[in-house]
């Protein structure tokens, strides 16, 4: 009688998973991506959010299926993300950063490839700090940057 019991609960919780699955709405991250145009070089100031003691301002404007794009503006300490590859597009400004253990010089349009566990920002700006376009994949966790010296 109890096996009975414990088997006939046992599909009854499936089912109930299964349906509930199919009428409960998508998850959040897939609910952040919408159609859109960004006006990113209007994007300045209080409009990408509050700056940090670094002076970087960051906003994310989607974040879906295993990804997320932010627009970043502002100097950043020399850190590192152990979970987190990053993809950077330069738009505006030139300046030095550190990419792995090396500085090299960026200018817009250049793409910066950063691998989880690679060194890089600690950005000098030659006049205008650096704005980009940030890819993370995936989804940059809480906790994951790690500020290197």
């Amino acid at each position: 009688m109890k096996r009975t019991l414990f088997l006939a609960s046992v599909t009854v919780a499936f089912v109930a998973g299964c349906g509930a699955a199919r009428l409960l709405p998508p998850a959040l991250a897939a609910d952040m991506m919408t159609a859109q145009v960004i006006h990113v070089p209007d994007l300045t100031g209080d409009a990408l959010g509050p700056a940090t003691l670094t002076g970087l301002r960051s906003k994310t404007f989607v974040s879906a299926d295993g990804m997320t794009i932010s627009v970043q503006d502002g100097n950043v300490p020399k850190h590192m993300h152990p979970q987190t590859n990053e993809i950077q597009y330069i738009l505006e400004g030139t300046g030095t950063i550190w990419l792995g253990d090396k500085e090299i010089k960026v200018k817009p349009g250049d793409l910066i490839v950063i691998p989880k566990g690679t060194a890089h920002g600690g950005s000098k700006p030659d006049s205008r700090t650096l704005k980009a376009i940030a890819i993370k994949t995936p989804p940059q966790p809480q906790g994951d940057t790690t500020l290197l010296p």
